[in-house]
């Protein structure tokens, strides 16, 4: 009975605890920035893929998460940073680039449009799978002690996505209503919100960084030899 009881805890503690930093409400806007211009069916296809895709880069953390961040030597502030940049480029991107109407798109543009694949970057990763998620994830490890609490982990992973789909899906209605110029706009706002959270991304990494003991005793260690 306690173990059932544990099981469910997970499940409820995961969803609790990635679900605010996921937001997929939050990202909504910037989900239809993104793929504004793709037809409906185009972007449910990327939304589909992308929160696939969320699952496995969660649960992939889940599992060997501390392994591969050893491994690699990298640590959560510098998936910040990295994610950081990557978010800023895209925001910068979408800031700086000219208003589009798809009513007056090239044949070749509309081509390779229909080819670009968002749905890993910058949907998956690190718009619904971010560096705080993962760092989440991982943390989860030291509270799975039985393959029965990695399952109850990953059925709360597994919840979050549906219930981000779900959202996500929604919002898709938004486009009827704003129309060409609305979401021309809305590009422009987005990319700017974008950009700041990709700067805040890199500055709370450097924070990370900076606050590290270990990079805290050695700067304290130099000036201490001088």
């Amino acid at each position: 009975m306690q173990q059932v009881d544990h099981f469910w805890e997970l499940i409820i503690g995961t969803v609790i605890a990635l679900l605010p930093i996921i937001n997929p409400l939050a990202a909504a806007p910037s989900f239809l920035a993104i793929t504004e211009g793709d037809s409906r069916e185009r972007r449910l296809q990327q939304l589909r893929h992308a929160c696939f895709y969320m699952v496995g880069i969660l649960v992939s953390f889940l599992i060997g998460g501390t392994f591969i961040m050893n491994f690699f030597g990298i640590s959560i502030p510098g998936l910040r940073i990295a994610g950081g940049f990557l978010v800023a480029g895209i925001g910068s991107t979408m800031l700086l680039g000219a208003p589009r109407d798809p009513r007056r798109e090239d044949p070749a543009e509309a081509e390779a449009r229909a080819k670009r694949d968002v749905s890993f970057s910058p949907l998956a990763l690190p718009m619904l799978s971010g560096p705080g998620s993962i760092a989440v994830t991982v943390g989860f490890t030291s509270l799975a002690s039985h393959w029965l609490d990695y399952i109850a982990i990953i059925l709360g992973i597994l919840i979050v996505a549906i219930i981000s789909y779900i959202v996500l899906r929604l919002a898709e209605r938004t486009v009827v209503l704003v129309g060409v110029n609305g979401m021309n706009a809305l590009t422009k706002v987005m990319g700017f919100l974008i950009l700041c959270i990709g700067v805040q991304f890199i500055v709370n990494g450097v924070l990370g960084v900076a606050t590290d003991p270990a990079v805290v005793r050695a700067i304290r260690d130099a000036a201490v030899a001088r």
